[in-house]
């Protein structure tokens, strides 16, 4: 038989490498013959977009340019797919798609929202009696997709975000004043990128100083008073935010969704700021990392590579023992030593569902988080990936599509 791989959502430093995983597994399976990759997730499907994977990843050199490059090699899309009941022809289109070409397991990398796709196709092939499997791998920097402890693409970003703050923290300290630095991060609804800027804490750095995630409830006038008690005791005030906070009084989020009803989030640490430079007076910088901190490669995790290759291996794997509508997970056995093990969920279970930072891990002035999220995060972002270099940057593989 031949599989079909594609791509969802926001891109990270990560998902590439788990497409390496999916082809890598197929190229050593002898029940599969080809790897197609459809461009721009499943509407590749649908408008037969595929390409032939194998004729370009024969090559060893080609492969590990793939595991290095960030973003999406077959690119990603942002269409939901309709219940079955309300749109039939979608789903025939599909099938007709994979019959075409003798598939007989699809895998999607993605998020939340993949993971619905994932859940749909599956039942929708149980319920025509097609053995195509269709299995879901998961991928996300915001990690807050259910029951897998951490998500491909989570930890690079994680890293990226903790150099850069203690970068950011010596360059804001040169200088013998008071002033606040605001660093937003990207998490709709759930904090794990911010709160994970508390690893710097175990680097001997007092920054953060203060960290504010969605899961609580946030408070303008407390957030004045937390920075002015920080400023009582440090001449630089070091703030994280994740975007997904609720301001009260404030509209600075934009009302535009997108196809999934999510709302397009930014512009909170520059409503910040302007609060500090009204309440308090001292300089104050704002800034938002931005797409640099979900595929910035060049500070990526190798555990999360590694990881997010091993979780593509295993859903062909698991496709092969006759497994699907599931989304692969990692389980956690122990943070130290760091080991996890790779297992299934129902992809229904992950679908339209999001994982937050658990209560007890924020501390009680809801402006912080406790010692104990470090144990969780640190072992994420360990190792370093080694470039293939050209005119001294990283080289990357890009699609001819």
């Amino acid at each position: 038989m031949n599989i079909a791989v594609a791509q969802s959502g926001g891109p990270t430093s990560a998902i590439n490498a788990s497409l390496l995983g999916v082809i890598n597994a197929a190229l050593d399976s002898k029940e599969i013959e080809t790897v197609f990759g459809s461009f721009y997730g499943i509407e590749g499907v649908i408008n037969n977009n595929f390409v032939n994977l194998n004729e370009i990843f024969e090559s060893e050199y080609n492969r590990q340019l793939l595991r290095q490059t960030p973003s999406t090699y077959l690119g990603s899309c942002r269409y939901k797919l309709p219940d079955f009941e309300k749109n039939p022809p979608v789903y025939e289109v599909i099938a007709d798609r994979f019959k075409e070409k003798n598939i007989g397991a699809f895998f999607y990398i993605g998020g939340n929202d993949s993971m619905d796709t994932t859940d749909k196709l599956s039942n929708y092939f149980k319920q025509i009696g097609s053995d195509i499997k269709v299995i879901g791998v998961p991928k996300t920097i915001d990690n807050d997709l259910y029951c897998t402890d951490h998500t491909p693409g989570f930890g690079s970003a994680a890293k990226y975000l903790t150099a850069c703050l203690q970068e950011i923290t010596r360059d804001a300290s040169v200088y013998n004043m008071k002033s606040v630095v605001i660093a937003e991060t990207m998490g709709r609804n759930a904090g794990w990128l911010a709160a994970s800027s508390c690893v710097l804490h175990k680097c001997g750095n007092k920054a953060p100083h203060l960290i504010y995630l969605p899961e609580v409830e946030f408070s303008v006038e407390k957030f004045v008073n937390d920075v002015k008690a920080q400023l009582s005791k440090n001449d630089t005030v070091i703030v994280v935010l994740s975007e997904g906070i609720d301001i009260e009084g404030s509209t600075y989020m934009s009302e535009n969704r997108d196809e999934f009803g999510h709302g397009f989030l930014s512009g909170g640490g520059k409503f910040l700021e302007n609060v500090v430079k009204k309440e308090i007076g001292c300089k104050v910088r704002s800034m938002e990392l931005s797409v640099l901190q979900r595929c910035s490669a060049f500070m990526s995790s190798l555990t999360d590579i590694k990881e997010a290759e091993q979780i593509g291996s295993a859903a062909v794997k698991e496709a092969l023992r006759g497994t699907t509508g599931v989304m692969m997970c990692f389980e956690r056995i122990s943070n130290s030593p760091y080991e996890v093990k790779i297992t299934t969920v129902p992809a229904g279970k992950v679908a339209n569902y999001e994982k937050k930072v658990p209560t007890e891990w924020i501390n009680k002035e809801k402006n912080n988080v406790k010692d104990i999220a470090i144990e969780y995060f640190l072992p994420l972002i360990q190792g370093e990936q080694e470039f293939i270099m050209e005119n001294g940057i990283p080289k990357h593989i890009i699609a001819n599509n």
